[in-house]
């Protein structure tokens, strides 16, 4: 995919993912839908392929899970550069697309963060701090099950893939009704994928 991007489309890019870090409560995966529809589906910055193999490679590799964030720039900013074939070209601006987005995603959000913690913490007593924290459950659950449901359904929804929805279900319901820990589930999903059943 090859595109070409002005410094107004850089900015756009920098001003939509700052706007985004201010609403990622409970971590940046939870506006990966709306980073979804901006990059592949309004912009067309991003292939289908690209956005979904940028999560699953951050999630899958040791560290942050913002780490998606960083691929989803290095492939905006490669796509801008031409391609993997373009050069030293393409490979600057990949690295000016990681650090658009990484900016856009962590400052507002950090500085935000900082500031409110502070407070909270002096005014921890108070009825409203405490309403805010039970408050935001519910949205940080809601925005987590959207960002599981587009993952979900770039798979493909039909009914031969009933194995991986059944053991998406089973894994949710553990998760939620037992103590079990979520290392034993990953590896019984690995173990499964590894014996081809799902």
């Amino acid at each position: 995919m090859s595109l070409s991007l002005t410094a107004a489309d850089w900015l756009a890019l920098l001003t939509h993912f700052m706007s985004l870090s201010l609403l990622a409560v409970g971590g940046a995966i939870t506006t990966a839908p709306d980073m979804h529809r901006y990059l592949v589906d309004e912009q067309h910055w991003l292939s289908e392929g690209q956005f979904t193999s940028s999560i699953a490679l951050a999630q899958a590799a040791p560290g942050p899970n913002v780490l998606f964030v960083a691929l989803l720039g290095w492939n905006v900013g490669m796509n801008a550069g031409g391609g993997m074939d373009a050069g030293m070209h393409a490979w600057l601006f990949a690295l000016l697309g990681v650090g658009i987005t990484m900016i856009g995603i962590l400052l507002p959000s950090t500085t935000l963060t900082f500031a409110a913690a502070r407070w909270g913490h002096q005014n921890r007593e108070l009825r409203v701090v405490r309403a805010f924290k039970q408050g935001m459950a519910p949205i940080v659950i809601a925005l987590l099950i959207a960002t599981g449901w587009i993952l979900a359904v770039s798979h493909g929804s039909s009914m031969k893939n009933w194995p991986l929805w059944l053991l998406t279900a089973v894994s949710a319901l553990l998760v939620w009704r037992t103590r079990l820990h979520l290392l034993w589930l990953l590896g019984a999903g690995g173990l499964l994928g590894w014996l081809g059943w799902v």
